[in-house]
């Protein structure tokens, strides 16, 4: 036992002996230039090459990292027994991935790549304004040199595309909104956000069906029309004007849009904007598949019509320098300060260039009063498809009476509903509270709403036939002045005839 004791000894010293001969006669510099040339022998009789991704790069995170670690949560073929679960935030589903030091052997168009999850400990950290995670995480990506550009020019693409796509099923939709002033948030954004949940859908939504077909179609071959706009030359967008009564579902619209396209939703608020630049400013931070959705236009800012501005100027320009102050600040600014948006900042932001910072994104107007929107805000390209919101018709009728009560008309009280529905200019929303309140006894429902059409129906005819008598009155009363200023005009003309 001794005897083999001291072999050891004798065996480690030999060992240290001949480590500290090592670094004497190879210091640190040769063996790292060694190494070096080692692996350039070695990569290039290697048939394939490597590369790292690191999960952070430098002091921001990698996204790069995020759409591959995405990206392999959905592949079927991921071997092993060992995976890692994640749910991300505002997600709604549960996704897999690969787990530390796995592998995973993926192909793109004939070429077979191989993914590996590096996890090794990060060294201890010095001072550091952002501290980093305790491990350091990364892929490394292994291609044979042959396909070598295949990866780095369309594969690595494939993958960033397939992970927002991902991304974005798996994700609940957003509603964002200017924050007030234009003032940024704890990330340096200018959009605050919250998660999205609006069950509208285009099943759900009470109007013609048609209309609803050819909407949905629209929205398709927007969504599917990347390679059109490209080689047409023009921005990736479409505008959508909303207009109709309170009441007919107008921001159900919206919601069912974004619900069928999977985009989320950037409600403007352009009171609390103050200038272009900002608003400009807020069209830089939208993201691509995004609704921009500016409601009651007529009502937001004063820009409904060039000509009533021109006048206004004119008058100003008439007065002294305090009644102008006064004026320019009540028209622009309202209670809450000076708001200088001008229309040709608005219609830039819809159809200029800055419009074209981004792509795959719709612009949504809505107003009650068509009549009242500047003809240059009409026009398409900003805004290429009007869609009237109406009162309800017999087909909405329908829709709603299933969505609410689970009940088909029969042929009699389709008549009955038929005659009434149109004269009686109700809309979906006054409807679908009557069908609401009463919603425990179907037959109740369906009887309190025919009465409701009917004396809606009755009162829209009374108003119809007064508007129409004071039409005619007016009419006469304006045909007896212009009989009397011609009578006067003819006496004048007589008098100076004998004169």
């Amino acid at each position: 036992m001794k005897e083999m004791w001291t072999t050891m000894a004798s065996i480690m010293g030999v060992w240290a002996f001949g480590q500290s001969l090592l670094h004497t006669v190879f210091p640190p510099e040769l063996r790292f230039a060694s190494l070096k040339l080692f692996h350039r022998v070695f990569s290039y009789f290697s048939s394939y090459c490597y590369y790292d991704i690191t999960e952070i790069d430098g002091v921001n995170t990698n996204e790069l990292y995020n759409a591959v670690q995405l990206y392999l949560s959905s592949s079927a073929s991921i071997s092993g027994t060992r995976l890692s679960l994640t749910r991300g935030l505002n997600s709604s589903s549960i996704t897999f991935g690969l787990s530390n030091n796995d592998r995973l052997i993926d192909s793109f168009k004939g070429a077979t790549v191989e993914w590996e999850h590096v996890v090794t400990q990060r060294q201890s950290q010095t001072f550091s304004w952002r501290p980093l995670p305790e491990e350091k995480r990364g892929f490394t990506l292994r291609v044979r040199k042959k396909h070598k550009h295949l990866v780095l020019t369309s594969y690595l693409d494939f993958v960033m595309e397939k992970a927002n796509d991902l991304r974005r099923k798996n994700q609940d939709r957003l509603l964002y909104t200017n924050s007030r002033g234009g003032s940024l948030d704890s990330r340096g954004h200018p959009w605050e956000s919250v998660p999205f949940k609006h069950p509208s859908t285009f099943d759900t939504l009470a109007m013609d069906p048609a209309s609803k077909a050819q909407i949905m179609a629209d929205l398709l071959d927007f969504a599917n029309g990347e390679a059109f706009y490209q080689k047409t030359g023009r921005a990736w967008k479409r505008g959508y004007l909303l207009y109709g009564p309170p009441g007919t579902g107008k921001s159900s619209m919206i919601a069912a849009m974004a619900n069928f396209l999977g985009y989320d939703i950037y409600d403007l608020e352009l009171t609390e904007v103050n200038t272009n630049s900002e608003l400009r400013k807020l069209l830089m931070k939208t993201t691509s598949k995004s609704i921009i959705v500016i409601e009651d236009i007529d009502c937001s800012i004063n820009l409904t019509n060039r000509n009533k501005a021109a006048s206004v100027r004119k008058n100003i320009s008439n007065n002294n320098n305090n009644s102008y102050d006064v004026a320019a600040s009540g028209a622009s600014g309202g209670d809450d300060g000076p708001n200088t948006i001008t229309l040709s900042g608005l219609l830039n932001f819809t159809d200029g260039l800055w419009s074209c910072c981004g792509s795959e994104r719709i612009f949504v107007f809505t107003t009650n009063h068509i009549e009242k929107l500047d003809p240059a805000l009409l026009r398409s390209g900003r805004m290429d498809m009007h869609i009237n919101m109406s009162y309800c018709t017999l087909p909405a009728l329908n829709i709603l009476l299933k969505n609410y009560l689970g009940y088909d008309l029969d042929n009699e009280a389709v008549e009955e509903f038929a005659a009434v529905i149109e004269p009686a200019e109700m809309t979906p929303a006054d409807i679908s509270e009557v069908l609401i309140k009463n919603r425990r006894n179907k037959s109740k429902a369906v009887a309190e709403l025919l009465e409701a059409l009917k004396i809606r129906a009755e009162k829209s005819g009374l108003k119809k036939l007064g508007h129409k008598m004071v039409g005619h009155v007016e009419e006469e009363e304006e045909q007896e002045k212009r009989a009397l200023d011609e009578q006067l005009q003819e006496n004048v003309n007589k008098i100076g005839d004998e004169i």
